[in-house]
């Protein structure tokens, strides 16, 4: 019996789908995502196109003045590269038999301990779409790291201006040659993207290497981003951070409350969190605090003054956060808690009523990176089920009139996304520099921007600190030093060597004005140098305004 070929489709059949769709788009560019599947399978029927004809391919057809004007149409999940720059997320291989990726023991943690089943590192389920990746990629770093690239270009993001977060169990609990090996397995995969011979798989022969070939490379990795512990975020590992080429530290604060710390067996302390965002901020460090409601022993009302606590005592007050409302899952022993009666997690409605007054009071230099675990809902044995908890919530807040104020929610390409409007109609006519000042783990920050008159729409900000007396870093601890540590232009992606489109607010001189006006504020407080913490490719910026390299940052005398 003959075997049945599958039906593949012509050439001649995907161009003629690929130009009718592409000249269909270009006279229609208002077309919704939602009904783009639906364009496609008709005129894929007209033309006989077996499937639904991928965005990738259609884009090979176009010719380049046409990939412009077809890039946001096709363009999938616009929200990734809103924000400025493409978040590249991987993962730490699992700790070997017998040994652990986390020196923790958290009640509510799911990893190594409570699956023995599923290889993935602690704190994670296996299930996540990073720990997915991870494994299907042998948790390899630098395959990893080229395969996300070559995904998110697929999709129509173009991976120019990169952070690089590395997830799983507490990375400075390692061995410092696997952090060394992974970091620049990582670093490797992105001086090689883009790179004409890069399925060559060619490595650098050392971290040192593979820094210096960063600051030039054709995608451009701007930030670092380690997830650790408090007490795995003192001076050594911050260190430790800084020499890989970190820019931000996640940590794992979770709680305010000293007993709900214990009673979670955190193994750490408030005063620890304190410590550890003191160091790390007077190092440069940008900090995200993980938060989570709905610990045992907690209430809603508890969780509301844990968060007002937070930005209300001064040894707080990070830049981001995300917040994790405790989840149940199979096999940790939050499970047996549960299942016992010992625990009952907060009904979904009053999680989003925690979650939206915090939203409501929060000042404007915090940024709230993500609301809920990406776990599978099979998985959540117990508590908040949906994915979309942070939109849940931004839609009760409009219906009700109200707002938040976190920096997330008013950056331009957020907020004309939440009103519909087209870049393009966005109305920069009314944009003002700000100077927000507060006292911080010891020192004082400003928080200056650039934003409309009214404060809801944001177009670029910058954290400049002064230290406190314990920063511990050689060229910070002359108290005439002052220090950038961040610096962002938001809105879509403008590449590196390009010039910004008509609706692009990067490269349109608002960094330079950040900076210009940082220097002069340190000046005004006395300093004679400025550091700032630069994500290695980024560094060229700097040189091009007057800085050099110093240590581990870059700086110019004022």
């Amino acid at each position: 019996m003959e075997d049945k070929q599958p039906k593949v489709n012509s050439e001649e059949v995907i161009r003629a789908v690929s130009r009718e769709l592409i000249e269909f788009l270009l006279r229609h560019p208002d077309t919704k995502k939602i009904k783009l599947t639906a364009i496609k399978c008709k005129i894929g029927k007209k033309h006989g196109f077996i499937n639904v004809i991928k965005d990738s391919v259609v884009r090979s057809y176009a010719t380049p003045e046409e990939q412009e004007k077809l890039e946001l149409i096709l363009r999938r999940r616009l929200t990734r590269t809103l924000s400025g720059v493409t978040i590249v997320a991987v993962m730490t291989a699992p700790a070997p038999a017998g040994s652990k990726s986390c020196p923790g023991n958290c009640l509510f943690c799911p990893g190594e301990s409570s699956q023995p089943d599923v290889k993935v590192a602690q704190s994670y389920t296996g299930r996540e779409p990073a720990a997915m990746r991870s494994a299907m990629y042998h948790y390899d770093p630098y395959e990893q790291t080229l395969h996300r690239l070559e995904d998110l270009a697929a999709i129509g993001h173009h991976p120019d201006k990169i952070e690089l977060i590395i997830m799983g169990g507490t990375f400075l609990y390692f061995p410092r040659t696997y952090q060394e090996d992974f970091v620049k397995g990582c670093y490797d995969a992105i001086i090689n993207f883009r790179e004409p011979n890069y399925n060559d798989g060619k490595r650098t022969t050392s971290l040192q290497v593979a820094i210096e070939k960063l600051e030039t490379a054709k995608t451009r990795l701007i930030g670092l981003t380690f997830e650790t512990r408090p007490d795995y975020c003192f001076e050594e590992h911050v260190d430790r951070m800084l020499e890989l080429g970190a820019t931000r530290v996640e940590i794992g604060i979770q709680s305010t409350r000293e007993d709900l710390l214990s009673f979670s067996r955190r193994n750490h302390t408030v005063a620890d969190n304190k410590r550890a965002i003191q160091v790390a901020k007077d190092a440069g460090l940008k900090v995200n605090a993980h938060i989570m409601p709905n610990l045992p022993l907690s209430s809603p009302e508890t969780d509301i003054e844990v968060f007002r606590e937070l930005f209300r005592d001064p040894e707080f007050r990070p830049d981001m956060m995300k917040l994790y409302p405790c989840l149940v899952v199979k096999g940790t022993d939050l499970y047996n808690m549960y299942l016992s009666g010992e625990y009952e997690p907060y009904s979904q409605e009053k999680v989003i009523q925690v979650l939206m007054q915090i939203k409501t009071e929060l000042p404007p230099y915090v940024r709230i990176q993500r609301i809920q675990r990406d776990i599978p809902v099979d998985l959540i044995k117990a508590g908040v089920k949906n994915s979309n908890l942070r939109q849940i919530i931004q839609t009760r807040l409009l219906a009700e009139g109200k707002h938040c104020n976190c920096i997330r929610c008013r950056e331009e390409g957020f907020y004309a996304q939440k009103r519909s409007q087209t870049r393009e109609h966005v109305d920069l006519s009314g944009v003002k520099f700000e100077d927000f000042t507060y006292a911080a783990s010891g020192g004082e920050e400003h928080f200056l921007s650039f934003e409309d008159h009214d404060r809801r729409m944001l177009i670029g900000y910058l954290r400049l600190r002064f230290l406190s007396p314990k920063a511990h870093r050689p060229e910070v601890c002359d108290q005439r030093v002052a220090i950038v540590r961040e610096i962002r232009v938001v809105g879509e992606i403008v590449g590196h060597d390009s010039i910004p489109r008509q609706g692009q607010i990067q490269h349109r001189g608002y960094g330079k004005e950040l900076m210009q006006n940082a220097e002069e504020i340190a000046r005004q407080h006395g300093c004679t140098k400025l550091l700032v913490i630069a994500g290695i490719g980024a560094r060229p910026y700097f040189y091009n305004l007057g800085y050099s390299f110093d240590g581990v940052y870059v700086a110019k005398k004022i």
